[in-house]
């Protein structure tokens, strides 16, 4: 199963065009539209009941459905436009909701995690308005938590840049986007 990982939120979306683009040519996938899920806050007694559950080792509660389905995932795709030297907050909310000790990862006795997910292939698709695009601040955490978190090893960047300065071929640098795919 391919899943994709919507962080866009703008109705024309760039990002959105350039990983739909990659999306056609992978195939059938499944989408989580990160702007319809209505992340519970998480305060004392939602952590508590959630370490409770991964003691007990009980999965089936509706706050383990994004980790399981990110878990099985055979492929995954993440949009994610490059705001303000990252990713949209609702990204970050969504990795919390799937860094789940017995999900998506687990410790070795040594304390060093090792990946549970499916997935052998990460596509990270972004695009920015401008070029000071820095990896480490976006792509790079992601990059870190699939390598040494969830057991992703074959990650890659997809990217548009430049996109809003003056003078600009949008249109252009989007279409030579789509053709390196």
């Amino acid at each position: 199963m391919i899943l994709f990982i919507n962080a866009c939120v703008r109705e024309e979306s760039r990002t959105e065009v350039l990983a739909k683009a990659l999306l056609s040519k992978l195939g059938d996938y499944e989408e989580v539209k990160l702007e319809d899920i209505d992340f519970p806050k998480t305060d004392e007694a939602f952590l508590k009941k959630r370490d409770s559950l991964i003691a007990a080792g009980t999965f089936d509660d509706s706050m383990f459905t994004l980790a399981l389905q990110f878990a099985k995932a055979e492929t995954i795709v993440i949009a994610a436009p490059y705001w303000d030297l990252s990713f949209p907050a609702v990204l970050k909310q969504y990795i919390e909701h799937i860094n789940v000790l017995g999900i998506t990862f687990e410790y070795t006795p040594e304390g060093i995690p090792k990946g549970l997910c499916k997935a052998s292939k990460l596509y990270y698709v972004m695009t920015a308005g401008g070029t000071y695009v820095p990896e480490e601040f976006g792509f790079g955490y992601i990059k870190s938590l699939a390598e040494n978190f969830y057991g992703i090893n074959d990650i890659e960047l997809i990217k548009a840049t430049g996109l809003d300065i003056y003078g600009a071929d949008e249109k252009s640098i989007l279409k030579e986007a789509v053709d390196r795919l």
